[in-house]
């Protein structure tokens, strides 16, 4: 044991002095660095042997060596302040991180608490089997299947007169707040909803001319009869209407009037330049909030679920963004042949709080509502593309509508049901004729062989239920087939060379003037005649 002491003596001893001499070294560093008093007597040892140049780089070596020292001294410093701001900075999110979780842990006692007193009031008051259903229906409190199932939890007893009575020592949870309250509130709404008394017994060439009379007498809107027909009809072949043209022709007023007319108002929705995906449009899950951040046009599609009204939702200033992206996935859902495919995707999963008709996370878009989109031809607006151009109907507004006397009506509600057994009507009263549908595949051959342009199987659908409604709508069949081709063929033309085919464009008016006749087929010819004129 001597032996181990005196080892362990020695080595300790021999460390230590070991560490006195580290910091005796950096305190006699440290003093060293800084001896004023001898940079003095170094310096006054040499000095009466400088002459002028060595007088002015000693001087500007002391200034660098005092400049050197405090910007090290400088650093040093900011470095100590900036682990202390560190440090306070961690200790304050730690602060704040326990302030949260004490909040949330009250959060969720005082919503313990609340449930037992609305426990408690339950059972005391009774509510019948109906009421109760109705009630958790209103506050998405439960599914259907939950509260048929009540029994299961041990917290509900049926007595002799069929009402529900719940005990207090184990319930179920009903209170829980949706993450769409805009939609919850559409279900709240139409609980007892009955559908107003639709107008009926009008024919679609009087639908025309009523809402023509309607909008001068009313609105001081005033349109050409051939727009009304022209919009009727195109609600009938597609969901996507483009109005285009001038600024100041009535664009937006079109639609607007309408929904006037019908008694139930447009959703308007102002298209900014930043829309770049559909959150723009419909809104988006907030993952920090746990809520669905509604737009008021995913309100309107939902509330059009419920009712057998027209519904329109207007895309103010469409093209200021590129369509093709914040409305691509409505484009590919309308495209599906089968409406009852038309769905969209909102959320991954669904909630049971969530909206009576949100089945899945999935809201399926209803047939009776229409887009229609605004859209000006000028610098600060983006073309539309061949995708959008050959799903939807364009209108085209190339003049403001002149005055004119109208007598004065009133507006009415139109059921979509009834729309619907109008435009059918149409369909089998109206078909195009098969001498038209002969010129119209031989027209489409000659487009083919001469401008390498097709129509393709949509735009003749488009075709075919376009033309028979504007026809009931008042308008002639040639008419219909003029403007058909106009608005969706012809338009492919701007893509070509036209100063290369100028040429075949003439030889075009004069194959429309020998198949269809020197009478027919004006907004072409006119259409043909105007690219002549610019190249």
């Amino acid at each position: 044991m001597d032996a181990f002491l005196g080892w362990f003596f020695e080595f300790m001893n021999y460390m230590l002095r070991g560490v006195i001499r580290f910091f005796v070294g950096i305190y006699e560093g440290i003093v060293q660095t800084f001896n004023i008093v001898k940079y003095i007597e170094i310096f006054r040892s040499y000095y009466q042997q400088f002459k002028f140049l060595d007088w002015f780089f000693a001087i500007l070596a002391i200034i660098l060596v005092i400049a050197v020292w405090l910007t090290i001294i400088l650093l040093i410093i900011l470095g100590i302040k900036r682990i202390i701001n560190i440090r306070k900075n961690t200790v304050t999110q730690e602060s704040i991180f326990e302030e949260i979780t004490d909040l949330h842990r009250e959060i969720l006692r005082l919503n313990d608490e609340k449930d037992r007193i609305l426990s408690l009031k339950i059972s005391q008051a009774g509510i019948s089997a109906k009421d109760l259903a109705k009630e958790l229906t209103d506050i998405a409190e439960k599914s259907r299947e939950k509260v048929s199932q009540m029994d299961e939890f041990g917290t509900a007893t049926t007595d002799s007169t069929g009402d529900i009575s719940v005990s207090s020592d184990q319930q179920p949870e009903v209170m829980m707040e949706s993450r769409f309250s805009k939609l919850i509130e559409v279900d709240q709404k139409y609980t007892y909803y009955t559908p107003q008394e639709y107008t009926t017994g009008f024919t679609l060439e009087q639908l025309c001319n009523d809402f023509r009379n309607f909008a001068c007498s009313k609105m001081k809107l005033y349109y050409e009869l051939e727009m009304m027909r022209v919009l009727i009809s195109s609600m009938a072949s597609t969901k996507l209407i483009v109005l285009q043209g001038i600024s100041g022709t009535g664009k937006t007023s079109l639609p607007y009037c309408f929904g006037k007319f019908i008694k139930n108002d447009v959703t308007m929705a102002s298209v900014q330049p930043s829309w770049r995906d559909r959150t723009e449009l419909f809104g988006y899950f907030n993952e920090f909030t746990k809520k669905f951040n509604e737009t008021e046009v995913l309100r309107r599609i939902y509330e059009a679920s419920y009712n057998d009204d027209i519904n329109m939702i207007v895309l103010d200033e469409m093209n200021i963004a590129r369509i093709e992206y914040y409305f691509a996935e409505m484009l590919s859902v309308l495209e599906m042949p089968d409406p009852e495919q038309w769905q969209l995707e909102l959320v991954p999963s669904s909630w049971t709080s969530d909206p009576r008709n949100l089945v899945g996370g999935k809201l399926r878009i209803p047939e009776n509502i229409w887009y229609l989109g605004t859209a000006n031809n000028d610098d600060s607006t983006f073309a539309l593309s061949d995708k959008v151009y050959d799903r939807a109907f364009t209108i085209n507004f190339e003049s403001k509508g002149q005055p004119f006397e109208a007598p004065d009506t009133e507006a009415r509600p139109i059921s979509f049901t009834y729309l619907e057994e109008l435009y059918s009507d149409a369909w089998e009263r109206f078909p195009v004729s098969k001498e038209n549908l002969d010129k119209i595949a031989k027209l489409d051959l000659y487009i083919i062989q001469k401008f390498r342009i097709a129509f393709g199987n949509r735009i003749l659908k488009q075709l075919l239920e376009f033309v028979p409604v504007y026809v009931a709508c008042g308008g002639k069949e040639i008419d219909g087939i003029d403007y058909v081709l106009y608005t969706k063929v012809l338009r492919k033309f701007e893509s070509l060379n036209l100063s290369l085919i100028r040429d075949d464009l003439k030889e075009f008016v004069t194959y429309l003037n020998r198949s269809f006749g020197r009478n027919n087929m004006n907004e072409c010819k006119k259409y043909l005649e105007l690219l002549q004129r610019m190249y």
